[in-house]
């Protein structure tokens, strides 16, 4: 159970807010950088931290994030004119550089003192692994530019996609850092105990903290002689790190990798979800054919988008097209999708929950961690100092990792190598 004013604290993350100033400290994705895939091609729009922003990548091939309304009249940058390095708004022709100057005022007199005086809000950018990242804190705090291992693997072994959600980032972020439901809410085939977590649905979680947030795992009972092992990473603020190098017949998975996800807030009711994966054999690249598989099978393939949109066609307004026959005979939800499932019961419990009301057990430890976690870093911001992880360089050499260990045996000791970041 979290005190009303602590979720408060938590959940809320517009300008001055205390969880706002908390999430400004660390690089945010804010598109994809395949959402602005040429120079000097339209404006998109940005909904970020409860601000309404515009990016656009200009002539030189950097990508801006502005203010969405032009400081003159406040009229919607979306419209502009995206040329020679800047975008021009078209009520009145005022043109704006990726900084945020003025650099053209052609409805003002010649040499108006105006022009030095108009400023647009503007905000860093810098791009690694497909996505266009953002700082929205103050400058003198800004961090080094984000540096995870999903950063570095080659653009062959590694993508990234995103989707809508329609709930606050953290009860989504919650759905997945809680180890423990994927035996049953992604439970896809009733009745096989040959899947990993269908053997043990009580897995025993242990949190160690780090300096990037924590480090977790859940352990399962496999046969008499192992136990399943899956380590885990949270990283502040908002990322997991998960690893799926054993497949659910506790064989090699034909493609190892790492993946996980970004929770973003866009507002206090909505986020987007980065989903991202690389694969670390140099010899397994991840293809087109094993990315749109994965994808679908997650349930944000093409054919489960709303056309034009990152937003899935099975959502709360159609009860995510539960399918209750399927309930019944096949899979433990009758939903479609395995991330599909997670957004159901996380958009099912209302925009924001009210965690005054819940009561948690020992399979909640990893929640409960994040939770004290980040009620800390937010004091810290508060007090003017540096929160847990803003500094890249304590996460940079991470990796998450599955498999088996001897029962009683040590999995720090046996995936130590497996835990190191290669590329």
């Amino acid at each position: 159970m979290l005190k009303r004013e602590d979720n408060e604290r938590l959940v809320r993350v517009g300008p001055g807010t205390v969880g706002g100033e908390f999430m400004r400290r660390y690089w945010q994705p804010a598109v994809l950088s395949s959402e602005l895939p040429e120079p000097d091609g339209p404006p998109v729009r940005v909904r970020l931290l409860a601000e309404d922003l515009i990016a656009f990548r200009d002539t030189a091939g950097t990508v801006a994030l502005v203010d969405a309304y032009c400081p003159h009249r406040r009229a919607p940058l979306f419209y502009g004119r995206n040329e020679e390095c800047g975008l021009r708004c078209v009520y009145h022709g005022w043109k704006f550089d990726r900084a945020g100057n003025c650099v053209d005022m052609p409805s003002e007199p010649p040499g108006t003192p105006l022009q030095a005086k108009v400023k647009l809000r503007a905000y860093p950018t810098c791009e690694r692994g497909g996505v266009v990242w953002t700082y929205m804190g103050p400058e003198d705090k800004r961090p080094p530019e984000p540096d995870f291992e999903w950063l570095r693997a080659p653009p062959t072994h590694q993508f990234v996609s995103k989707t809508f959600e329609h709930c606050n980032y953290l009860q989504a972020m919650e759905g997945g850092l809680d180890t423990a439901h994927s035996s049953f809410l992604h439970d896809n085939r009733l009745g096989d105990t040959v899947a990993l977590r269908s053997r043990d649905r009580a897995p025993r979680i242990a949190v160690e903290p780090t300096d990037y947030g924590y480090r977790y795992s859940s352990t399962r009972s496999a046969d008499e002689a192992n136990e399943y092992v899956r380590v885990y990473h949270f990283v502040m603020p908002n990322q997991q790190i998960r690893a799926m190098t054993t497949a659910p017949s506790g064989e090699r998975a034909e493609v190892p990798k790492i993946d996980g996800h970004v929770w973003v807030p866009i507002d206090d009711e909505h986020c987007w979800v980065y989903n991202w994966a690389y694969g670390y054999d140099e010899n397994a690249p991840l293809t087109p054919a094993f990315i749109e598989a994965i994808e679908t099978f997650a349930g944000r393939g093409p054919d489960d988008l709303i056309p034009g949109t990152f937003k899935l066609k099975r959502n709360l307004e159609n009860d995510f097209m539960i399918d209750r026959e399927l309930q019944k005979t096949s899979t433990y939800t009758g939903i479609t999708g395995l991330n599909t499932q997670d957004m159901a019961l996380q958009e099912g419990m209302g925009p924001i929950v009210d965690r005054s009301r819940e009561f948690l057990g020992t399979s909640d430890r990893a929640i409960v961690t994040m939770r004290r976690i980040m009620l800390e870093a937010i004091r810290a911001v508060e007090a003017g100092d540096s929160p847990r992880g803003v500094n890249p360089e304590v996460a940079r050499d991470i990796r998450a990792h599955d498999g088996y260990v001897p029962r009683g045996g040590d999995w720090h000791t046996l995936f130590a190598d497996e835990l190191k970041a290669r590329w």
